[in-house]
């Protein structure tokens, strides 16, 4: 806002392309940011094109009154009196406001079901749809750090695309990308791959000469992986596919099972707010339960992880619940064929018994990290008191 607390930013004709926390991370940065006023507002310039739908948002920017001193001349414009730095800070604090780019509603041929399909659910459009998300990635620069970039003032020995890729998943030829023929495994498998190699440029200069066009710099593979596991797992969802990528754990960047909401949260504080050492052994366990390809044996061993937390703490279990109903935790674990195989456990049970299992224990995890953590003030409090 401007110094008298007017809205300077018109956000109506926005449309936001990238999550708000991506955009506003990288605002944030930007505005930290020292250097020449050239390079600020090539950046500016550089995350408003390619976070907002459009050119509006970078042509208002443009209109914005240049400041007094230091950083350039003034001229006239409909934002007379309010900085670009204005304009900017208000446009990133008030992010959430802006509405997100919705894909356009299907058109006569896709309404008809000719042409492709409407929504991208078949595994031939999905396999199209995502060689062209890899390919706009490859247009703003974000493969430049890994597979270099062309110039017509540079060397021609740019390094083998394919056989970087190759290198990575065990099959030549992948590159340039050929989506029709895949395999299930070749698709998820550079999927995954993409993830590792994808890293965004958060400064691009325009060559000029011969046409060579522009040149990306200052490359952060954090952000380019946020930005690629948001479009390709919602790629996944309108395919109806059951995996994701995963965003944190042992298997970040991995597909994984696809889980609700609260799961997906009880993971996120799971992995976040346990201790260094029992977090290690968390992101292994969910890394082995939620794994794509994983096999029953897998998810008993993950289920088998988390018991082991909660045995480390049953006298702090114990202290809350009392004697015997700390029991009934490990009742389950004891009496179904899950760690000590004997003859007179329970074997005979539906598979599905083990997600339940495995999501109950790591709640039961998060449960007693609340619980240490509850006591932690107590002992605190208790160790500062004076001695009266």
């Amino acid at each position: 806002m401007g110094d008298d607390g007017a809205v300077i930013v018109d956000l109506s004709n926005y449309e936001l392309v990238w999550p708000t926390s991506l955009f506003v991370s990288e605002g944030e940065r930007i505005l930290r940011t020292n250097g020449s006023r050239s390079s600020w507002e090539d950046r500016v310039e550089w995350l408003l094109t390619e976070a907002l739908v459009g050119s509006t948002a970078v042509a208002d920017f443009q209109e914005v009154e240049a400041p007094h001193s230091g950083w350039g001349s003034t001229r006239e414009s409909r934002f007379r009196g309010d900085t670009r730095e204005d304009w900017f800070s208000e446009l990133i604090s008030r992010a959430s406001e802006i509405r997100p780019a919705l894909a356009p509603r299907p058109y006569w041929p896709q309404r008809q079901g000719r042409g492709l399909s409407a929504d991208g659910s078949t595994a031939r459009d999905t396999r199209r749809n995502f060689a062209r998300i890899v390919a706009d990635f490859a247009d703003n620069g974000y493969l430049a750090e890994q597979f270099g970039q062309e110039c017509v003032d540079g060397p021609d020995d740019l390094p083998d695309a394919s056989a970087l890729i190759a290198r990575r998943l065990g099959i030549p030829g992948l590159w340039p990308l050929a989506p029709t023929v895949w395999d299930e495994d070749t698709f998820y498998g550079l999927i995954e791959v993409f993830h590792d190699l994808v890293s965004r440029p958060r400064l691009r200069s325009f060559h000029s000469y011969g046409g060579c066009g522009w040149h990306h710099s200052e490359f952060h593979n954090g952000p380019a992986r946020i930005l690629y596991r948001a479009k390709i797992n919602e790629l996944l969802r309108e395919a109806g596919a059951e995996y994701e990528l995963a965003a944190e754990g042992e298997d970040l960047g991995r597909l994984v099972a696809v889980t609700d909401d609260a799961r997906r949260q009880l993971v996120h504080r799971v992995l976040n707010d346990s201790p260094p050492t029992v977090a290690i052994r968390v992101r292994h366990a969910i890394a082995l339960f939620r794994a794509r390809d994983a096999s029953l044996e897998s998810k008993r061993s993950a289920i088998v992880a988390a018991v082991g937390i909660l045995e480390e703490r049953r006298a702090l279990i114990r202290d809350d619940l009392g004697k015997p109903d700390d029991g009934a935790l490990f009742e389950i674990a004891n009496r179904f064929d899950l760690r000590h195989r004997r003859a007179d456990q329970l074997a005979n049970y539906n598979d599905a018994f083990l997600d339940w299992i495995f999501w109950w224990y790591l709640a039961t995890v998060e449960l007693t990290n609340k619980l240490i953590e509850a006591a932690e003030p107590l002992k605190a409090g208790t160790a500062s008191e004076p001695p009266f």
